[in-house]
This record gives C-alpha cells, structure tokens and sequence, in this order.
C-alpha cells in the first residue's frame, strides 16, 4: 500500500511540475490555455467551433488541440473556423496530460497565438484530476444530462473556474430544471459564474470568448475550492470521491 501510495504521488508531482512550467512558459508568450471539460455529446466541440470561429474573425490568433481516443473527425469540424487545429489521438488514455500538450505544442503552434484551447477526452472523471497547464477550466453540461450532474461529479465541477450550461434551446423539452442545477454547482462550487449557451443560436458563444480573454488580459480567475488531483483506479472500483468537495457550503 505505501508503495501505491508513493506512486501516485509521483504521478501527482510530476504532472504538476511539467503543468505549471507549461503555464509559466506560455504565459512569457502571452498566451493561455482554456481547458474544456465535459461528457461525451455535452455540444462541446460545436460550441468550440462557433468561439474559435469568433475569435477570428475578430483578428485574435487562436488555436486548439482536440483529444479523441479516436477518429480525427472533431478536428476536421473545428477547422472550419479558420483557426489553427491539431487532433490528439489518446490511443485509449480517458484523459490528457501535461506532457501530452507540451508535446504536441512543439513544432506546431504558431508563435503569435494568444488563446489555446484544449478540448479534453469526452469524460467527467479522469480528465478533471489532471493540469494540463491552462489558466482557464471551463466544465459544460448539456441540459440533457440532468440537473444533478454536479453532485454526481464532484471533482469536475468542484475545479472549474467557469461552468456553461450547453443546449438550452432544448431545456424545456428535457425538463431541465435549471434553479436546481445552479444550486447543485454552488454547492460543490460557491461563487462560479455559470453561463447559458446554445451553439445553434450563438448565445453564450462571446461571453466564453470574453472570458478567456480577460484571462489573457490578467484578470483574476474564481478560486474553485478544489484542485486537480490524480484519479485512483481502486482495485473495489471505489475510485476517488474527494470528500472534501461535500463540506462546501450551499449557495
């Protein structure tokens, strides 16, 4: 047990260290990263595309890996926006890592980029646990999924400096409650600001944009009460609950 212990903890360490000399050296360029969290079919990449496509059109040199186990379809889709594109084929991995990006940064990103966005593998668990370096976590949740998504993954929503709500045109089809659903992010979450979208119609497309921009800029992010932490594949299937997310107080 010590020695599992022990391991993880490397895994913790070593993560964070190449994370944060990522984030140092990027932001020298003036540039960050904006990590994009969610479930498979949250609309994700379609409201990437949409922000990416905004971006430049308003002159600002963007660009985004986009993660997959596999297919390079996500990254055929995003490159309709005009903005740089490259596609990480996880070869399984549920989740990415700093080292990853690092990698696939070298070579391929243009030296007058000022936004990076990584949209993660389509999971809820695994990537929430690891830095990839970014100065922006953006956690989205269809209103298709449910309401008491936040509760069910803690850790997610419990690191996320900004949480979009995805699909609302389709809220009141669902029976998406969403006064019980800003309830639940504020109790995982006190204070993060939540934000509508709906990639059909545009909205909430200028408000994530201006969000990362403001990060860019040297605004201050929300201080989410936890931090990423590596996710444990116990052998009882337990996996990690991170019980300190339950003690936050509700909103």
């Amino acid at each position: 047990m010590c020695q599992s212990a022990d391991v993880k903890q490397a895994v913790l360490a070593k993560n964070d260290g190449l994370a944060t000399a990522l984030r140092d050296d990027l932001t020298r360029r003036g540039l960050i990263v904006v990590n994009l969290l969610s479930s498979p079919g949250s609309g994700k990449t379609e409201l990437l595309g949409r922000v990416l496509a905004r971006a430049v059109q308003r002159g600002i040199s963007v660009a985004a890996l986009t993660a997959d186990l596999a297919t390079e379809n996500d990254a055929r889709r995003l490159a309709r926006s005009g903005a740089s594109v490259k596609q990480v084929l996880t070869d399984g991995l549920c989740h990415l890592e700093a080292r990853q990006v690092r990698g696939h940064l070298e070579g391929w990103l243009p030296e007058d980029s000022e936004l990076l966005f990584v949209e993660n593998v389509g999971n809820l668990v695994c990537p929430a646990s690891y830095d990839l370096g970014e100065s922006l976590r953006i956690v989205l949740m269809a209103v298709t999924e449910g309401e008491d998504k936040p509760l069910k993954y803690p850790t997610a929503f419990g690191t996320a400096h900004l949480v979009v709500v995805t699909k609302t045109d389709l809220a009141e089809a669902a029976g998406f409650d969403e006064a019980a659903f800003r309830t639940h992010v504020h109790r995982v979450n006190p204070g993060v600001e939540i934000v509508r979208s709906c990639a059909r119609t545009g909205d909430g497309v200028d408000t994530v944009l201006e969000r990362a921009l403001a990060v860019r800029d040297g605004a201050p992010v929300h201080s989410p009460p936890l931090s990423p932490r590596p996710h444990v594949h116990r052998p009882d299937g337990a996996g990690d609950p991170h019980p300190r997310v339950m003690s936050a107080p509700a909103s």
